[in-house]
């Protein structure tokens, strides 16, 4: 049975984790670039950034009309399972998988 390709869409990380990973890229990133890198709307980006900024993942400050992004990296994962992993573990690893990547 094979599978078509809109049920093979699916990938290991979350949009939270693309979020940050953009951000770690590049701290002024615009919200509009980092849905079309991500995949998702401008307004699921806004609500993701929202929430890791409550949960103290992100920081934000304004320079000029841009927002310059600070991910706190040693705020450990929220999910039991992952708890003892810090994400600035995960963007390492993403960081050096992608360097030189197109």
């Amino acid at each position: 049975m094979s599978s078509t390709p809109q049920e093979s869409m699916w990938t290991f990380l979350t949009n939270h984790t693309h979020v940050l990973f953009c951000l770690s890229r590049d701290p002024h990133m615009r919200m509009r670039d980092i849905a079309l890198e991500v995949g998702i709307t401008e307004r699921a980006v806004q609500r993701i950034v929202a929430e890791l900024r409550a949960d103290g993942f992100l920081e934000g400050e304004r320079e000029g009309r841009r927002v310059a992004y600070t991910i706190d990296r040693d705020r450990h994962l929220r999910h039991p399972l992952e708890s003892g992993c810090r994400i600035g573990d995960v963007l390492a690893v993403l960081e050096r998988a992608t360097a030189g990547a197109p």
